[in-house]
């Protein structure tokens, strides 16, 4: 119908009408207005039709129809997965499979050979391989390994058109890493290890560190590290540390300088995880030889035993030796040791340790009553190094000695009717003794040897640790004695036998018929019939008030005696102090020795000087005339420790342990003596007739020393 006049008009829509294709619409030639690309879009469908031009009505119905686009090798092959990362055991055989790459050609696969893809390795070679039409990637060299080369970056190439030339390519990375396997046995680098640890280290301590090297890793290198031979087996022992795979030596027992200096271990370092296919290469173990030396320390002393148990009786005498502790330095050196006790362990200071031999002796006097038992610390000190102190515990039983006499456990008081008959039972009586027999306690009663013969009543013993109180007569009464003490002696049965005396009172009473008491008053008795209690109390009141009256009399006459009165304004410092006694120099025991006075004559003339009284035991035993029988009798640690005790009880001598000077003048003094007491027998012409004009109080003096118109008697 178009007869080329330009009267029909076409027109083009669907699919890329207007943007990808147009017509012409004289024509109705289609043109392409853009670049086409297949692997966007394959095909279109259009729509065309042809109008009238001038009234634009169609010509016809609308037709479609469908443009596709044809294929020409316009895309290289393209590794969507890439790069990739891949792994494989070291040592594997050649041909072992590592991965699969794919390259994908969006060209058409139906159309020529344009997505027609074939696989080559740029980079990788000799080690590794891929199949030209599937992709794997494989081993092409024995024996890699990963000790050697770890990591291998391998280039694939994919092109297209079957790898004609002309073809399009693309690469990717293949990043392939060599796992370890156990193909390197452990070995040490050094045969010989030389450690020193102190004798002093304490168990588990670490001595040192070994090391096996493995290049493996992972499980491969894990090492198990065993003492396989040596004499320090049972001395030392080794662990290994998981995270660095070292093996550490520790103490396994306190070690011992002075017993072994030395000791050699052979260690070895072994993998517990092996492979089979491996073990042509070597045995997966190695050995390695340590010497530990054992270095010096200045350690305590040491005691041995390493406990004492004493047993000693309660009377030991003070100063007795009750146990020889020992201990000895484990040095070579073999210090010298000083002994002590832990005070804090025997506050009551109870005992006593030689300083030198470990002598341990009582200081006080035991009581098992008081004290049964005794847990003190001795301690050893070296002489050289005063740090070094050891110690051991010392428990001491104190042994039970019958020194405790049994007694009343509480006062006794019973009652007895005026009408009782003889035989009655008035009061059961029991003991407590503070000791403790093995056989157990067993008193017996008897009335004391001065009422042994008492007529009023009896002891019964019951041979059970009691006693009856029996009446041996009747018809008791208030008016005759309305009070009876009797006195029970009580004895015991320990060796010696110890007794002692109690008393029981007892009180008449008058009971009813039924032996109820009724009154134990003797008042009724005492008081006249016509004189009241009121008339008593008033009789009692009045003389109390003469007693008050002549007391007061008697103070105001002192008072008034009195030859002075001390101001209370008066400084009391310039009071003077007057004293009646008269003095015999520095011998005075108590004020003086009178005896010195009565006969000075027998005073010088004795052979023997007497003790002085005004020394204390303490002092006189430290002076230059010590008694000897002290020395004689016991040993000087017993004695001193008597004279410790003693001093420790007297309040009011000086510290045992203080240093004093004493320069006593009198007898015995190197000075002479000071005192005018024998001054009769010297050659002064020292005048004393002037005792006499000092009154009475000096008469005597007057009489031995003053002038006299005759012989003076000695008495």
């Amino acid at each position: 119908m178009d007869r080329g006049d330009g009267s029909i008009k076409y027109i083009l829509s669907g699919e890329g009408a207007g943007v990808v294709f147009t017509i012409d619409d004289t024509t109705g030639d289609i043109h392409a207005i853009q670049r086409l690309d297949r692997e966007e879009r394959a095909q279109y469908t259009l729509r065309a039709q042809a109008l009238d031009r001038r009234t634009g009505r169609p010509m016809e119905p609308e037709s479609e129809f469908i443009i596709k686009i044809q294929d020409i090798n316009d895309n290289e092959p393209k590794f969507l997965d890439g790069p990739y990362v891949a792994t494989v055991p070291e040592m594997s055989p050649v041909g072992t499979s590592v991965i699969q790459v794919t390259a994908t050609d969006a060209d058409d696969p139906t159309y020529g050979n344009s997505a027609r893809v074939m696989y080559s390795i740029l980079q990788g070679q000799p080690y590794f391989s891929v199949d030209s039409k599937t992709g794997v990637i494989r081993t092409a060299l024995m024996n890699m390994d990963r000790e050697a080369k770890e990591y291998y970056e391998v280039i694939i190439q994919a092109k297209d058109m079957g790898g004609q030339l002309g073809g399009l390519a693309g690469t990717t990375t293949v990043n392939i890493t060599l796992s370890d396997v156990n193909d390197n046995p452990p070995r040490f680098p050094q045969k010989h290890y030389q450690m020193s640890v102190l004798e002093s280290a304490p168990v588990s301590s670490t001595v040192g560190r070994v090391f096996a090297k493995d290049l493996d890793e992972g499980i491969n290198a894990e090492m198990k590290y065993t003492i396989v031979d040596g004499d320090g087996a049972d001395a030392f022992d080794i662990n290994t540390d998981p995270n660095f795979q070292v093996g550490i030596i520790t103490v396994k027992k306190p070690l011992s300088f002075e017993t072994k200096k030395s000791y050699t271990l052979k260690v070895e370092g072994a993998n517990p995880h092996l492979e089979m296919r491996f073990l042509n290469l070597g045995p997966f173990q190695d050995t390695t030889t340590v010497h530990i030396s054992v270095e010096d320390v200045d350690e305590p002393p040491v005691f041995e035993p390493g406990f004492y148990f004493v047993e000693v009786p309660e009377d030991v005498a003070i100063g007795t030796t009750i146990q020889i502790i020992s201990a000895k330095d484990p040095d070579v050196t073999n210090n010298s040791i000083r002994y002590s006790i832990d005070r804090s362990s025997d506050p009551g200071r109870f005992f006593y340790v030689d300083i030198t031999t470990g002598a341990l002796m009582t200081a006080r006097p035991l009581d098992r009553e008081e004290f049964s038992w005794h847990n003190i610390t001795v301690l050893a000190m070296e002489m050289n190094n005063p740090s070094q102190v050891g110690s051991v515990p010392v428990t001491i039983k104190v042994l039970d000695v019958n020194d405790n006499a049994p007694k009343f456990p509480r006062f006794y008081e019973a009652f007895v009717c005026e009408n009782a008959k003889a035989g009655q039972l008035i009061q059961t009586v029991s003991a407590v003794d503070q000791d403790d027999p093995r056989d157990g306690q067993h008193f017996y009663y008897s009335l004391a040897p001065e009422a042994a013969n008492n007529p009023n009543f009896t002891v019964r013993d019951n041979q059970d640790n009691t006693a009856r109180i029996l009446t041996r007569r009747s018809g008791f009464r208030q008016q005759e004695q309305s009070v009876f003490y009797l006195p029970i002696l009580i004895s015991d049965n320990g060796q010696p036998v110890l007794s002692s005396t109690g008393t029981l009172t007892v009180q008449v009473c008058s009971c009813d018929d039924d032996g109820h008491v009724l009154s134990c008053s003797p008042e009724a008795y005492m008081l006249p019939v016509r004189l009241s209690r009121g008339a008593l109390i008033a009789i009692l009141a009045c003389i109390f008030v003469l007693l008050v009256l002549v007391l007061l009399i008697l103070s105001m006459r002192r008072h008034r005696k009195q030859p002075y009165i001390i101001d209370d304004e008066e400084n009391i410092h310039e009071n003077i102090v007057r004293y009646d006694d008269e003095g015999g120099g520095e011998e005075d025991t108590e004020a003086f020795d009178i005896a010195a006075m009565w006969n000075p004559r027998e005073a010088q003339a004795g052979g023997t000087s007497k003790t002085r009284q005004d020394m204390l035991p303490e002092i006189e035993s430290l002076s230059r005339y010590v008694p000897q029988t002290c020395a004689v009798n016991s040993t000087v640690h017993s004695y001193v420790l008597a004279k410790l005790y003693e001093a420790d009880m007297d309040l009011w001598a000086a510290p045992f342990d203080s240093l004093q000077t004493y320069m006593f003048e009198g007898d015995g003094s190197v000075a002479g003596s000071l005192s005018s007491l024998q001054s009769a027998a010297s050659d002064s012409e020292q005048s004393f007739d002037f005792l006499t004009d000092w009154g009475p109080r000096f008469r005597k003096l007057a009489e031995l020393y003053g002038a006299s118109e005759g012989p003076t008697p000695l008495w």
